[in-house]
């Protein structure tokens, strides 16, 4: 099973630093693009999240960069899904170069499904467990 598209976009020429290649601040806030994409797949966007105030935590982030991208660059990122328990998922990031396919970064993310009242952590509701454990990666899948 191909892994969704999660997010596609375009390096502009305010998101390149001093030596011309898109920032790093830029890659990241390309990721969580695709992450509040990913989880709204999975059943939980935004009016669910503001209906009954949950959301998520990053808790862990992990960004190895591959390949510089320059202004007028086009990426596409497809998400995996590692891992989901309880209150938990664990999914990985792809950023590919839209045109040669080499890949640009990756980024492999934990999230806490958490409680914004109770600002605690919270299970994950039934349909969005079974929704996740639907798209799981194959075993050996993870970057």
């Amino acid at each position: 099973m191909e892994s969704p598209v999660t997010y596609r976009g375009a390096v502009y020429p305010w998101h390149c630093d001093h030596i011309g290649h898109m920032n790093v601040m830029w890659y990241v806030g390309k990721f969580d693009e695709a992450t509040w994409n990913f989880v709204a797949m999975l059943g939980f966007g935004a009016a669910r999240m503001r209906a009954e105030e949950k959301g998520w935590a990053a808790v862990q982030q992990h960004i190895p960069y591959k390949r510089g991208l320059l202004a007028g660059d086009t990426v596409v990122v497809r998400t995996r899904l590692l891992e989901v328990r309880d209150k938990v998922i664990r999914f990985v990031h792809e950023m590919v170069h839209d045109e040669s396919g080499e890949v640009a970064a990756v980024c492999e993310l934990t999230g806490v499904h958490v409680d914004r009242r109770l600002r605690k952590s919270a299970p994950l509701p039934p349909d969005v467990i079974a929704k996740a454990r639907a798209m799981l990666a194959p075993v050996g899948a993870a970057s």
